[in-house]
């Protein structure tokens, strides 16, 4: 099932995406208010169920539903309670174009997932701006990413009951200042300027998804065809993340994985291509949906 965040005549509801419709999820039964607490508080196998499809068909016979084009669609966890967790370099193609970008040698080999947090105040929805931040960086560049959502505090967790956790999947742009990025030597700062996580357009249950998913992943840029890759190709899966995470640290109900962008971003291309003014960047994601936003000065 599609949930989505979203705002109706000035009032943030959570609902279930069907088609070009949405229904509010206290509707059908749900006494949560924010996401946050549904996650907290739901097994998504209740997604599932013909019990909730059921009661989801009859909201929509009844007319309890209103048109996306009428909303607007928010990220679907408008503020992350933690800073994103992320992977970085985790496409085999992605570690050797990042590799020619700094002129720096590849040998083919990733050991081991190297990890950083995207500090996101407000996540940016689907069809909202991204700020250029001209005043401090000239080379923002896009990242199409496959998100993960945990559904419930992860302590110690396995790679074989890793899927027992998860909530569902979203899409993740890792808006990325690479001349901050470096001049730090570091990638916080680079990754976390207001208004550089978009995520969404809403989270899809975990049930649409085979364990481990394998997904095609793309963006495009004005149109134009820039990352097309799948999520088999991770270097480090899903499973193995929650593993390795878990065992070193609590991963609470509602933390937000993004698992690493494939090659094609536009400091691997030749001349470089970054974000200008007006560029609009849509990430896609088979089985969930299509993200888009426009940079704006």
């Amino acid at each position: 099932m599609k949930l989505a965040t979203y705002r109706q005549n000035g009032t943030e509801r959570i609902g279930a995406v069907c088609g070009d419709r949405v229904v509010a999820l206290s509707d059908i039964g749900f006494a949560e208010a924010t996401m946050q607490e549904l996650i907290r508080n739901t097994d998504p196998a209740v997604f599932a169920a013909a019990e909730t499809k059921d009661r989801l068909q009859v909201a929509l016979d009844a007319g309890k539903s209103v048109p996306l084009g009428e909303v607007e669609l928010l990220a679907p966890i408008p503020h992350p309670a933690q800073d994103v967790l992320c992977l970085g370099i985790n496409y085999m193609d992605h570690a050797a174009e990042s590799a020619r970008a700094r002129n720096q040698a590849f040998d083919g080999k990733r050991e081991q997932a190297v990890y950083f947090s995207k500090r996101v105040n407000e996540a940016t929805g689907d069809k909202a701006d991204i700020p250029l931040h001209a005043d401090i960086t000239s080379r923002l560049d896009y990242e199409s990413e496959f998100a993960v959502i945990l559904g419930k505090d992860a302590d110690h967790v396995s790679r074989e009951d890793a899927w027992k956790y998860i909530f569902g999947y979203t899409i993740i742009n890792d808006v990325s200042a690479r001349d901050v990025q470096n001049l730090h030597q570091q990638w916080h700062f680079g990754k976390s300027l207001s208004g550089a996580c978009p995520m969404g357009p809403w989270i899809v249950t975990v049930d649409e998804f085979a364990c481990p998913p394998a997904v095609g992943i793309r963006s495009y840029v004005n149109g134009e065809l820039r990352q097309n890759s799948n999520t088999a190709l991770l270097i480090f899966g899903v499973d193995f993340i929650i593993e390795e995470l878990s065992h070193g640290m609590v991963l609470q109900a509602g933390s937000i994985i993004s698992t690493g962008t494939p090659s094609g971003v536009g400091m691997g291309m030749n001349p470089p291509q970054f974000l200008k003014d007006g560029d609009e960047v849509v990430c896609e994601i088979d089985g969930i949906g299509r993200l888009t936003n426009t940079v704006r000065a």
